[in-house]
């Protein structure tokens, strides 16, 4: 008998009886030969299509800063037609930097929507690396001017790398790579991992580098603006990753009237994103819309566009229901009987 969640439809689940009932646990090690680039930006590209048509909901975010320092968050959401339903706990906290460990920390659950029960636990942090670089992805191929061919990189961690890794496998022709640090000084584990790929400086001036750049990525905490508005030159795209927590932001002020802004929620952006430093907002334009043809994206040569990027709970989802299925498929991860 197959394991709950596997089908499509609801019609088609064949849910276990409660003695026989399995929780299939991911660990990071046991997801990373399942996470295929191409098939994480299809299951991204899914999930912003979902949200656009409202086929698939999410639910209010939790993001709350803790005593410890740290910071806790909720995104989950369901797709009632295709019995997917879950959430991802995650959040960040910078003092596991002094221990050798990962500041980001995730977790997913996905659940059978008749039951209520539980059918996968998944290592959450290499899924919302995946699908925050498969969105970042997207948004350049969407909204950056094809011809682009310097990139400016606010950040030299995870998310950075896999942004910049990404762009440069969309846009080869890039010539010029622009990367800043927040200690001002280079990294030279980031330079060699780009090396081979493309010219790579750092710089010290942020405000020089942005004014010479067609692209802009900022995937930083989120502690402050990183440059001048007046350095953003026409023309130019920018993804920003950081913003997710009420009171944080990346980009300065001024800089979103004069540009074209688009989100992947424009609720969540006007509450934890750089939506929510807007003073008028009602303008932003849903990447999945475009997506599905019901917004016409119509770009001029001198406008400046902007991606916020605040992470959709349904990212996780339709991410982690493929890793369930591959994992079924595969005999991956490790089951525990879950009787009830």
């Amino acid at each position: 008998m197959l394991p709950i969640g596997l089908a499509a439809a609801p019609s088609e689940i064949l849910t276990p009886k409660p003695r026989d009932a399995v929780l299939l646990t991911l660990s990071g090690p046991q997801i990373q030969p399942l996470l295929n680039p191409g098939d994480v930006l299809e299951a991204v590209r899914e999930a912003f299509v979902l949200h656009s048509q409202r086929k698939g909901r999410i639910f209010p975010v939790v993001r709350e800063r803790l005593d410890t320092g740290g910071i806790f968050g909720i995104k989950s959401g369901d797709v009632q037609s295709q019995a997917l339903l879950g959430f991802k706990a995650a959040g960040f906290w910078h003092s596991n930097r002094a221990i050798g460990g990962e500041p980001h920390q995730a977790t997913i659950m996905l659940f059978d929507p008749a039951s209520g029960r539980p059918i996968c636990i998944v290592d959450g942090n290499a899924i919302t690396t995946a699908r925050t670089g498969a969105a970042g992805r997207l948004g350049l191929e969407l909204l950056a001017r094809p011809e682009s061919t310097h990139i400016c990189v606010f950040g030299t961690g995870v998310q950075a790398r896999v942004q910049l890794d990404l762009a440069l496998d969309l846009l080869p022709q890039t010539s010029t790579v622009r990367y800043i640090t927040s200690k001002g000084r280079p990294d030279p584990a980031f330079e060699a991992a780009f090396a081979s790929r493309c010219s790579l400086t750092h710089e010290t001036d942020p405000d020089e580098a942005v004014s010479e750049s067609d692209i802009v990525i900022t995937a930083t905490p989120g502690n402050g603006p990183l440059f001048s508005a007046d350095a953003v030159k026409s023309g130019t795209h920018i993804n920003a990753v950081g913003t997710d927590t009420k009171g944080k932001r990346e980009l300065p002020e001024g800089i979103l009237p004069r540009a074209r802004l688009f989100v992947d929620d424009r609720e969540q952006s006007r509450q934890i994103g750089e939506g929510q430093w807007l003073k008028e907002a009602g303008h932003e334009v849903e990447i999945g819309s475009i997506l599905t043809g019901d917004a016409v994206l119509s770009r001029q040569p001198d406008d400046i566009t902007i991606f916020d990027m605040t992470g959709l709970a349904l990212q996780d989802l339709t991410v982690g229901r493929m890793l369930y299925r591959r994992a079924i498929e595969g005999g991956y991860g490790t089951q525990i009987a879950w009787p009830w």
